[in-house]
């Protein structure tokens, strides 16, 4: 029995793409949100960290003062009830993650006319934040508002709240958290869905029930929601602009500033042209920023490391 023998062949030559087609192509479709990503953010933080070190009003001639800017920072009367301002959102918004877990508990339970409560408490949400701050500016009028008639009906004075030092920034941020819970809200809805009823009917034969249910079986599973919450809610407190802008403008006396509408006036409004101040300002703000975010990224990669 004769056997032929096989003309050596040579497999055809693969370009490079074809070689890495599976690891090249994802970063393709990548590349657009990149390039803005880059061009619009990555670019225009390292320009304020250097912005930041000159006295440079916009247009003329910049000169380099190294970190005076963040020197002057440290004696700013302004600057000082800013960052406290910041931190009082900080902590009042926070309650919004709660107080939006447990609305969504409640949607998510099958009673009548749920879909009603899913629209309204929805309803705030689609709302742009310029309605929600003339919303609530005419809500805390002194005398014809809703909150002042409110407070007649129990034999108590109208209250100015916007016209109040001491009460002026927690109105304001009573305004942010309406559609602040609502979008927690969502968050939440979305994440109960997820929710593995198998765990939640072991636990119940288990005999668990009620809060200790929800601390030790419903709470761990919806913790991709929790993180997206807090770090939404965190950046929203933090750079809270136009409600301010809208119900006090700042005021009364500069008490409700915070960082963020400080840094508008510094740069971009009559006060002064101030472009490297106001970015001295801005960098603050982004690093503050930066250590919440940077925080909760790493406690979720440990607990993703350690699973």
């Amino acid at each position: 029995m004769t056997v032929t023998a096989l003309p050596d062949t040579e497999p055809p030559r693969r370009g490079w793409y074809k070689r890495n087609e599976i690891a090249v192509t994802p970063w393709l479709f990548l590349a657009p949100a990149i390039l803005f990503f880059a061009v619009y953010v990555i670019i225009p933080i390292f320009q304020s960290f250097s912005i930041s070190l000159y006295d440079w009003d916009g247009l003329g001639q910049a000169e380099y003062i190294g970190l005076g800017n963040y020197a002057e920072l440290m004696n700013d009367r302004a600057f000082e009830v800013s960052l406290w301002n910041n931190l009082k959102w900080l902590v009042c918004y926070l309650l919004a993650i709660p107080a939006g877990l447990f609305i969504a508990l409640f949607l998510n339970q099958t009673v009548t006319g749920i879909r009603i409560y899913k629209s309204l408490f929805f309803f705030p949400f689609v709302l742009s934040q310029v309605v929600v701050g003339l919303v609530f500016a005419w809500f805390y009028l002194p005398n014809e508002g809703l909150l002042s008639n409110m407070l007649a009906l129990v034999g108590l004075g109208p209250v100015n709240v916007l016209g109040d030092p001491k009460l002026a920034t927690y109105g304001i941020i009573l305004a942010g958290l309406w559609p602040q819970t609502a979008y927690c809200m969502i968050l939440y809805l979305t994440g109960l869905n997820a929710v593995d009823p198998e765990q939640v009917e072991a636990a119940r034969l288990d005999g668990a029930k009620g809060w200790r249910m929800l601390w030790y079986v419903i709470v761990p599973q919806l913790k991709p929601a929790t993180f997206i919450a807090f770090v939404v809610t965190i950046i929203g407190a933090l750079r809270s602009f136009d409600l301010i802008s809208i119900m006090t403008n700042g005021g009364p006396f500069g008490q409700t500033r915070v960082l963020s509408f400080y840094m508008f006036e510094k740069a971009l409004s009559e006060y002064g042209f101030r472009m490297g101040y106001g970015a001295a300002i801005a960098v603050v703000l982004f690093l503050i920023m930066l250590c919440f975010i940077a925080y909760f990224l790493w406690s979720m990669y440990r607990e993703e490391k350690g699973h």
